[in-house]
């Protein structure tokens, strides 16, 4: 049974990730091209803040055209979908990112279908789906990508190896088994998908070599939950009341990482695993769209 866990550091890996976009984008600037990305961002959800600040301020470090279009709560569904058009329109614009959730009265899918497939850098359009579905180049979205990059980065062998998601979501989820099954090197898994309404969970969760948790659901699984010498890829952030720190709060995963450590072979944290990666994937998305523009 495995003691000492191989920590899986998302802050190492994005790091390698933006250590090979500069190079790329040093080339794309020979030939003329900065890649551009605008996020837009509808009212003042603090998470949302927070999140489009901390893309901002790394697109602006790595030399992309970072732009950020801060709109009212009480923007018109119509107005959103006029300012997407001209961002379709504009060359200099490579990446368009509209920062989820949006305000009750805008169609989230109606707007997400607005968008140029070309520049769907979160990859959410059905275009994006479809070709990962399919198994064609394309974007993929950015949290599975990341989680991808974290298993190549430490060798970690999926082939043939019984992969378990936990969650359905169109952003983690169905994104995350598809790439797993992909006929290609970091897949060719076995996957099963189980989420509120799998009876037994924990039945399927034991089963996984590879356990990746997207459940929206505070340190839900525990070690009864994992087999031993499991990989666990922790997807979830969630804030939990600890009145013991300054903040009145600490972050915490999907996964009691306290309870299933001593079990498991390898796993992320949280903070500092799978989140830096979503960026660090977003930013590739959008250099790979400035590369695709040149074809």
């Amino acid at each position: 049974m495995p003691n000492s866990p191989l920590i899986l550091s998302g802050k190492i890996v994005s790091s390698a990730v933006k250590e090979d976009l500069t190079k790329r984008i040093a080339a794309l600037k020979q030939q003329g091209i900065k890649p551009g990305l605008t996020a837009v961002l509808v009212g003042e959800d603090p998470a949302s803040q927070v999140y489009v600040r901390s893309k901002e301020r790394q697109s602006e470090k790595l030399g992309l055209n970072s732009q950020v279009m801060r709109l009212s709560e009480e923007t018109a569904e119509d107005e959103l979908l006029a300012i997407i058009e001209k961002l379709n329109e504009e060359k200099a614009v490579h990446g368009i990112l509209v920062q989820l959730p949006l305000p009750r009265h805008i169609d989230a899918q109606r707007v997400i279908e607005a968008i140029d497939p070309e520049k769907d850098v979160d990859g959410f359009h059905p275009v994006s789906v479809g070709k990962l579905v399919l198994g064609l180049d394309g974007f993929v979205s950015c949290t599975p990508a990341g989680i991808l990059e974290i298993l190549r980065y430490y060798n970690i062998e999926t082939e043939g190896k019984h992969v378990v998601v936990v969650g359905r979501s169109n952003i983690v989820g169905k994104p995350m088994a598809n790439l797993m099954i992909q006929k290609r090197p970091s897949g060719n898994a076995t996957v099963t998908l189980v989420h509120t309404r799998t009876p037994d969970m924990g039945f399927h969760t034991r089963q996984a070599d590879i356990l990746i948790a997207a459940a929206g659901a505070p340190e839900f699984i525990g070690a009864e939950m994992v087999k031993e010498g499991a990989v666990v890829i922790d997807v979830g952030i969630n804030r939990v009341d600890d009145a013991s720190r300054e903040r009145g709060y600490r972050l915490v995963g999907d996964v009691d990482f306290d309870a299933i450590k001593d079990r498991v072979s390898a796993i992320t944290p949280v903070p500092g695993g799978v989140g830096p990666m979503t960026i660090a994937m977003l930013l590739s998305n959008t250099v790979k769209s400035a590369e695709n523009s040149l074809e």
